[in-house]
């Protein structure tokens, strides 16, 4: 039933009889209609005309906040509705004395919980970048938690609504949007592997749900940028070490994570290369040192060494870090938007070493994603050449960090 402004009223309530299910005709799309003697009791409709009755209950003794789950008895034709409503009493009872009909049959038809399905995901492809599988575990832990238990046929499409809108809320779209993509990524092996399970987040988006739309910051000209940025980030303070790895973001582009991670036996300041293994896209990552590259290295390397040994371990240590390396540098983004007069952001200095690469100096597109680790096209013609060496990125490497020198002390 429908009101005028087209929302949905109440559920349907007959007495289930054969004559009354006999009557019940098909729409284009499932309906149920309940039992008005026994709550829960109800025979699903489908657009095919088939009809099949099921249990509705809350698990874990009910309550708002339980899941809804459930439990189909059988087909109206090979079941009536006599025995189907006595199999009924029988499953809410279970429920009752606090039991879960719906975990049970998972378990017998061995249906994983989620838990184990994350693990099979990730171990299915071994080759993602540890940042990668860090991210999707602390999205387990923090978004998914209370899931993590469950049968995946616990989950249903209204979970996955009710969670998507309590995350754009409480998180944030991006949040929200990251953490429901990698909930259909994890359902699609089990979907292949057993017969009748249903990926949630796809009935979700098939029943009307949407994605967020990616929103990009759109960043002033670099021009204009780099001159208050540099002034933000010598007037705030900080120790010298987060200075050195925003100035390795501003000469180079290079993801944070990727700076914070780097240690001295990947820094050839002799062959002026640098070697990065933690990317983001998996592939290791060759780039040529700069000057500018090697007068910060140069700086660290007076700082973590002594006149008779060599510089070994992280690049950019922090005593205050379980990994040994720098990782907050983030905390200071705030205080060199304030100085700056302008927002700061680190991926910002990505953006920003990209626009000074292509539309300023109009460099190819496939060196310059060469040069920032960007994940390669399909396009073959691309791929091709995006093999640039070390020694072909040298020159066109140095170009851009003088432009982006150049621009900074210009304002």
């Amino acid at each position: 039933m429908e009101t005028s402004k087209g929302k949905r009223t109440a559920k349907v309530r007959l007495t289930l009889t054969k004559r009354c299910v006999d009557g019940l005709e098909p729409t284009a799309k499932p309906w149920i209609a309940w039992d008005n003697k026994l709550t829960g009791f109800g025979v699903r409709i489908q657009p095919s005309g088939t009809k099949s009755f099921l249990v509705n209950y809350r698990a874990n003794g009910g309550g708002r906040n339980a899941a809804n789950k459930r439990v189909v008895i059988g087909r109206f034709g090979r079941i009536t509705p006599d025995q189907a409503r006595r199999q009924a009493q029988a499953l809410l009872g279970r429920v009752a004395a606090g039991g879960d009909p719906a975990n049970e049959r998972a378990r017998a038809r061995g249906l994983p919980t989620l838990q184990a399905a994350f693990e099979e995901y990730l171990e299915a492809n071994p080759g993602r970048a540890p940042v990668t599988v860090k991210i999707y575990r602390q999205n387990l832990r923090v978004y998914l938690s209370d899931w993590v238990n469950r049968s995946l046929d616990g989950i249903s499409r209204k979970d996955v609504e009710a969670r998507f809108n309590h995350l754009t809320e409480k998180r944030g779209w991006s949040t929200a949007n990251q953490t429901m993509s990698m909930l259909r990524s994890i359902f699609r092996r089990p979907c292949v592997d057993h017969e009748g399970l249903k990926n949630p987040v796809e009935l979700w988006l098939a029943g009307g749900g949407k994605f967020h739309r990616k929103r990009r910051r759109r960043i002033s000209a670099s021009g204009e940028v780099l001159p208050r940025w540099r002034r933000g980030i010598e007037a705030v303070r900080m120790p010298a070490v987060a200075r050195d790895v925003l100035w390795v973001g501003v000469y180079t582009g290079m993801r944070l994570g990727e700076i914070t991670s780097l240690r001295w036996e990947r820094v050839d300041l002799k062959r002026r290369i640098l070697r990065v293994d933690e990317t983001k896209t998996g592939e290791v990552l060759e780039l040529p040192i700069t000057q500018q590259l090697a007068a910060i290295f140069e700086r660290r390397c007076a700082d973590c060494a002594d006149a008779e040994n060599p510089p070994s371990g992280w690049v950019f240590p922090s005593r205050m870090s379980k990994s040994g390396h720098l990782l907050d540098v983030q905390r200071f983004h705030a205080g060199i938007g304030r100085a700056a007069g302008t927002k700061f952001w680190f991926h910002g200095l990505r953006n920003s070493f990209i626009s000074v690469a292509e539309r300023e100096l109009l460099l190819p597109r496939s060196l310059t994603k060469r040069l920032v680790n960007h994940a390669r096209s399909d396009d073959v013609t691309e791929g091709y050449a995006a093999d640039w060496t070390v020694e072909q990125l040298r020159g066109p490497a140095q170009q851009v960090a003088d432009r982006i020198e150049a621009l900074m002390h210009a304002g």
